[in-house]
């Protein structure tokens, strides 16, 4: 699944680790989504969403 986290991220100013501090996860969770590697829980994707102010479906891309 893509993602948008890293440019969002990046438009803030944020590094990995004050986005997992601010999502309480860790900084290798915030990498392992952004890469790929990994998808979030829903709670953790709407957390995350909730913190840049946007939708899931905006925020996470379908690859279909």
């Amino acid at each position: 699944m893509k993602n948008r986290i890293t440019d969002l991220r990046a438009e803030r100013g944020w590094t990995q680790l004050s986005l997992a501090q601010q999502a309480g996860v860790s900084r290798q969770t915030i990498n392992a989504i952004e890469t790929g590697k990994f998808d979030p829980s829903l709670p953790l994707a709407f957390r995350l969403a909730k913190l840049f102010d946007t939708r899931i479906e905006e925020l996470f891309l379908d690859e279909q």
